[in-house]
């Protein structure tokens, strides 16, 4: 019989230990899409509470907006002019429409890629997934745009308020019929994902019946979408009658009301919903498995969970004090849980492209070329299941919640060659659009990442300490260097004067000899399997 996932004693009190680089990294993976060299020495330089302080204060100053790249000769958006922004126009068109949401997600890898060293766009995604929406049923761009938006400028702010906004942002309103629910047709579509994905839940013990789930259908009737893609509440559409809901929301009554009033029916609703101390258990449970590790047992319910789900009640469900408690936490940087996340193909792919600093043209100023790269890069996730801002429904991807697998779901005979065939690429050939070109530097990476690249020995171990997350044995370290640097001679000189040489003289063939052996070390090292995790 397989033994289960280990998990750690060590509780939330602040990590007393000796603040490192690899502490750092670890941090830096878990709460932004990869890290540069760059930032890892910085927040090195920081220390733990500021660190977390800095990641967690998010900018009010948003990305621009995605911008028109679709524009030729033989189709037009008619008031969208090429290079200017579609979000505030609103379009019927289907076609239109199509590519906005294709340019939606070319604008989200740059913004990912050139993200801001805070936590907001990993945390963005993260309820992105916790509120799952397909944007092809929710069709309009704007609409998509809008509804991700809502998540990005309240990442870390304030949970209840983020679920009411939801509850009547047009797009999940369109995506889960709330704009067809009716006193004479009620839909429990998103009444039903309210209680069992969006709050409640429905483990550690949650009894929400089906006639809470109707009950709920009823408050929410009459939210419809106006011609200005504006959600506004029509009366005459409303239930009027008292919705009783059962003993596991305290035999709740919310009271019919008529007119305009009835839309303070929702209100209640939300207050209703977090009265019940199950919603910050759950919302911490995706939170722990998010951002640390899937195998929740009940030492870490017991000693992790409940507390941070106390701090998220005894602080109205603001999201960054329960963020700042787990992150500062000893916890959180127990040895085993550093390196035992499988990476997401966005981790995989966003954290490759800002590891080696792949300079893409300027998404605002040079937007055709960009978003034409930044969709191989789509495409590239497309392949490795997971299609950007498109789970495969509102329950978001399986491998942030299908036991007991979880994100072992990421890797499989299918999608871990095409991770090894991404990186391959982005080494050997990279991708081109009008002259400029995406690929890896190999000999900028090594002066980068290495303090003294023409010692085999470091350059090799910063390369592992960059690059992995997992203890690599030292033999492997010693063949590796053998049998690619040193091109299988025995002494350290034969890669130390091909790179010094390389220096002094960078002509074509000395730049050959050390791209050459930098090409297949660094994709040996990313072929592993240590490099899955972070």
């Amino acid at each position: 019989m397989p033994t289960a996932p280990q998990t750690s004693a060590l509780g939330l009190k602040i990590f007393q230990g000796t603040w490192t680089a690899l502490h750092s990294k670890h941090l830096l993976n878990r709460t932004m899409f990869g890290a540069k060299i760059a930032d890892i020495n910085y927040f090195t330089s920081r220390g733990l509470i500021a660190s977390v302080d800095e990641l967690l204060n998010v900018s009010n100053t948003l990305p621009a907006p995605p911008l028109n790249d679709y524009n030729t000769s033989s189709f037009l958006d008619p008031n969208v002019p090429l290079g200017t922004t579609w979000v505030n126009d609103i379009s019927l068109d289907g076609t239109i429409n199509s590519y906005r949401r294709t340019t939606y997600k070319k604008w989200l890898l740059s913004v990912c890629v050139g993200q801001e060293r805070n936590i907001r766009e990993k945390l963005t995604f993260f309820w992105s997934n916790h509120f799952g929406t397909e944007t092809d049923t929710i069709n309009y761009g704007t609409m998509v745009y809008n509804h991700h938006q809502i998540l990005r400028k309240n990442c870390v702010g304030n949970f209840k308020q983020l679920v009411r906004d939801i509850t009547t942002d047009p797009g999940m309103l369109r995506y889960l019929n709330g704009y067809l629910n009716t006193k004479t047709a009620p839909d429990e579509n998103f009444g039903r994902e309210l209680q069992e994905l969006f709050t409640v839940g429905k483990d550690g013990g949650a009894k929400y019946s089906e006639e809470d789930v109707k009950a709920a259908a009823k408050v929410l009737t009459g939210w419809k979408i106006d011609a200005a893609f504006n959600a506004v509440f029509d009366s005459t559409r409303h239930d009027t009658t008292n919705k009783t809901f059962s003993a596991y929301y305290r035999s709740k009554i919310i009271t019919g009301k008529t007119g305009a009033n009835g839309a303070l029916e929702t209100d209640e609703l939300m207050t209703m919903l977090f009265e019940n101390t199950d919603v910050a258990k759950f919302i911490c449970r995706k939170l722990y498995r998010y951002f640390v590790y899937y195998f929740i047992d009940a030492n870490v319910e017991n000693n992790i969970i409940i507390p941070l789900a106390n701090t998220f009640i005894t602080n109205n469900y603001d999201i960054k004090p329960v963020l700042k408690q787990l992150l500062e936490s000893e916890h959180f940087y127990d040895s085993i849980y550093i390196g035992c996340q499988i990476k997401s193909p966005l981790d995989h792919v966003v954290g490759f492209l800002r590891q080696y600093e792949i300079a893409f043209p300027d998404a605002v100023t040079d937007y055709g070329d960009a978003y034409f790269l930044y969709n191989n890069m789509v495409n590239q996730l497309n392949s490795m299941g997971q299609n950007p801002v498109d789970p495969p429904n509102v329950a978001g991807w399986p491998a942030y919640y299908q036991s007991p697998d979880f994100n072992e779901l990421w890797i499989n005979a299918d999608t871990l060659p095409k991770r090894n065939k991404f990186t391959d690429l982005m080494l050997e050939t990279g991708y081109s659009k009008n002259g400029k070109k995406i690929i890896v530097n190999t000999i900028q990476f090594a002066k980068t990442v290495c303090t003294n690249p023409a010692d085999p020995n470091i350059l090799i171990d910063s390369l592992f300490s960059f690059l992995t997350s997992t203890d690599i044995d030292a033999s492997l370290k010693k063949t590796l260097k053998t049998q690619i640097l040193l091109t299988g001679q025995t002494s350290d000189y034969y890669w130390t004067d091909a790179w010094n040489l390389y220096l002094s003289s960078p002509t074509t063939i000395n730049y050959n000899t050390v791209n050459t052996r930098l090409k297949a070390l660094l994709k040996y090292i990313m072929n592993l399997p240590d490099y899955q995790l972070q």
